[in-house]
């Protein structure tokens, strides 16, 4: 029997989803230039993992567990990449680099990435191999 990309007519066929959260706030709620890291994440999906869409911002709230439990509402845009396991292994390390200048250079307590359905929240001021 065909393969579903054989009876689709597919050239390409993607098995890893890869979700990048845009924050719209920083972990004092103070608005961030959401549309240039928008733009960034694209850009690095774009050059990396050979593309990805942005979806309109939804609502979201994430606890501060190292302030008190403190609840940060915001307005984060997800952005979706369909690649492969091995683009992203390749690339995990610039992937995880733009998510932690994302992280710092907005003032986030963390950052979040869903990579082929396991939720990975990046803690800001840790220590990466």
């Amino acid at each position: 029997m065909a393969t579903r990309e054989e009876r689709l007519g597919a050239n390409k066929a993607s098995d890893c989803l890869v979700v990048v959260f845009i924050p719209s706030v920083d972990r004092d709620e103070k608005p961030i230039d959401q549309e240039a890291w928008v733009t960034a994440g694209l850009k690095m999906l774009g050059t990396l993992l050979t593309g990805g869409t942005a979806f309109p911002q939804g609502r979201g709230v994430w606890r501060d567990d190292s302030r008190d439990r403190l609840l940060i509402f915001d307005e984060p845009t997800l952005i979706q990449c369909y690649t492969t396991e091995a683009l992203v292994d390749q690339h995990l390390d610039a992937v995880r680099d733009f998510m932690l200048k994302m992280g710092s250079e907005t003032n986030q307590g963390a950052v979040g990435i869903v990579i082929d359905g396991v939720y990975y929240e990046i803690k800001m001021g840790g220590t990466v191999p």
